[in-house]
């Protein structure tokens, strides 16, 4: 039951690879002519759980993250967790906020007591 690393290439948007989420170690490669076009086309998608950018030019590489409909952006590296960064998808792709402190106010219950001076 081991399935080897593998990228694809030659999809479209439509197949499901690109379409859906894919949480296995296979991953579409798809070509791009300018950066408006992969921003719309990675948008259109009903998921956004997280992203990765990978440029030389970290000018570019950091528009590009910040136009990204997605919980989660990072630059020349993937899947670079810290506990303290909030994890949260969007779309759907979950609901809520893990690590951080917005994580763990969303494990608590608050109670307020007042109490009137007599």
């Amino acid at each position: 039951y081991f399935y080897p690393p593998t990228l694809v290439t030659g999809l479209d948007d439509s197949n499901p690879l690109v379409a859906e989420e894919q949480f296995g170690p296979i991953l579409p490669i798809v070509a791009f002519t300018d950066e408006g076009e992969v921003v719309a086309r990675v948008n259109n998608s009903s998921f956004g759980l997280a992203a990765s950018v990978w440029s030389a030019d970290l000018e570019q590489a950091r528009r590009v993250a910040e136009a990204l409909e997605t919980g989660t952006v990072w630059i020349n590296q993937h899947l670079a967790m810290i506990p303290q960064a909030p994890v949260a998808g969007v779309k759907w792709s979950g609901v809520g906020v893990e690590n951080g402190r917005w994580g763990l106010e969303s494990f608590t219950e608050l109670q307020t007591i007042s109490i009137a001076k007599v």
